[in-house]
């Protein structure tokens, strides 16, 4: 076969975002706060737009009810710092000038990340909610993994630490074992350490002093600065008739108008006045449109969601059904990212408290009679009250937890009791039971 230049006609097909499409995208993510700070940039820089003098509203915070735990402080509790941990991740992601696709990755996973800097969905599960491979997930994940603060990313408390080692170079085979047995280090077994590490006594203290000097929690700082309240999206309230009334916030949402005389007064100046006030018409039109596109979008997913959870809203925790978002999307006839987009960062307020709209989005652990399942928040918030309500003397166990949410109906195994309890950050009944007694040491 001879070798040599020559031309092909090929046809493909593609899809590309146009710069609005990913505008608009982007404003699905912002929450109210950041909304009004974006609209307010767009206002100085184009000539057209003026933000219209919001009318005076009357607002009192909802009362919070005992059936929350860290929501029942009000609906104007919840803060937010200058720069959340997604927005952190995400300048960082954008500075490796990684490939696009790499970067696409990256962005999907650091929106997962929980605010602890934690990733505690199954890698599956966020693959599946976005149509692409596991492996694909896990490549974002590894580069997400690499950004400040150091161990972000991690799926659980030994990946977490074992990544704060590897950026310290301190990952050796020593200390890798004694990640994988850190629950002798919480018990107190330093001596059965010391076999498995192959290590003495004396290195076993320097280690755990080590380890003691890590973050657990490294995503955690980023709430620490209270700069920034997060007021509510939605409200959601029971009329008279007992049905869940949806209304959307107008409290922080900014209402802009185009300055069409403006426009006409300047446009007749020149070619290159009238070629500026039209792409300054196009750009303020398109944000009018998204922000009400915006608006109706994070109404009819709100109203979908309180619509399925309305035993939440009339009972508190205790009505909290499985949801996935999935379902909402199905429900609504919306792709599955952007109810994901819509329920990151946007709060609902109800009578029980002011809430993240994921809040109400959980996995079913199943029934022992075989009916409806139960959703996993409110397990997780029934064991807590267990644990709460323990006594000094009867500090319950994995195996006790396990038999008393049985008797109450619900079939769940050991394993997810200790996920569950590891999630929320509960020390196992050993180290509990020395904190109540008065000698709890790690």
């Amino acid at each position: 076969m001879a070798l040599g230049p020559r031309l092909e006609v090929r046809q493909s097909l593609s899809q590309k975002m146009t710069p609005q499409l990913q505008q608009a995208i982007q404003l699905l993510q912002l929450n109210s706060v950041q909304i009004a700070e974006f609209v307010k940039s767009e206002v100085e820089k184009n000539p057209l737009l003026e933000m219209a003098t919001p009318e005076p509203e009357v607002y009192s915070p909802l009362p919070s009810s005992s059936a929350t735990t860290e929501h029942d402080a009000g609906p104007f509790q919840n803060i937010a710092s200058k720069v959340s941990l997604t927005e952190f991740l995400r300048a960082q992601l954008r500075e490796m000038r990684l490939p696009a696709e790499d970067l696409e990755l990256a962005l999907i996973v650091a929106d997962e990340i929980d605010p602890d800097g934690y990733l505690r969905e199954p890698v599956s599960d966020v693959a599946g909610r976005y149509h692409i491979r596991s492996k694909d997930i896990v490549q974002g994940l590894k580069l997400v993994q690499r950004c400040e603060p150091a161990g972000v990313g991690a799926r659980n408390l030994r990946e977490c630490l074992a990544l704060q080692l590897q950026d310290r170079d301190r990952f050796d085979p020593a200390m890798r074992t004694l990640i994988e047995n850190v629950e002798l280090a919480i018990n107190g077994d330093s001596a059965e350490l010391a076999r498995l590490c192959r290590v003495s006594q004396d290195d076993i203290e320097d280690m755990l002093l080590e380890i003691r000097a890590l973050n657990p929690k490294p995503g955690a700082r980023f709430g620490e600065d209270p700069v920034l309240t997060t007021a509510p999206d939605v409200f959601v309230s029971i009329n008279d008739a007992g049905h869940v009334k949806v209304e959307i916030s107008t409290l922080n949402l900014p209402k802009v108008l185009v300055n069409n005389i403006y426009a006409t007064e300047i446009s007749g100046q020149s070619d290159e006045a009238r070629a500026y006030i039209s792409e300054c018409r196009t750009r303020a039109n398109w944000l009018v449109r998204s922000l009400e596109q915006r608006a109706r979008t994070i109404l009819k997913v709100s109203t979908e969601i309180a619509s399925f959870q309305k035993d939440f809203f009339r009972h508190g925790v205790s009505g909290l059904k499985p949801l996935t978002r999935k379902t909402i999307a199905k429900r609504i006839k919306m792709h599955e990212s952007t109810v994901g987009r819509i329920a990151n960062g946007k709060y609902l307020s109800c009578a029980h408290g002011n809430f993240e709209l994921r809040y109400f989005f959980s996995s079913s652990i199943g029934s022992i009679n075989g009916g409806q399942g139960f959703s996993a928040t409110l397990v997780q918030n029934r064991m807590l009250s267990m644990i709460k309500s323990e006594r000094s003397t009867d500090v319950l166990s994995d195996d006790k937890i396990v038999t008393m949410l049985r008797d109450e109906g619900i079939d769940i195994a050991r394993r997810t009791v200790a996920k569950y309890r590891e999630q929320m950050g509960v020390p196992s009944s050993s180290v509990r039971r020395r904190q109540k007694a008065g000698t709890g040491k790690v």
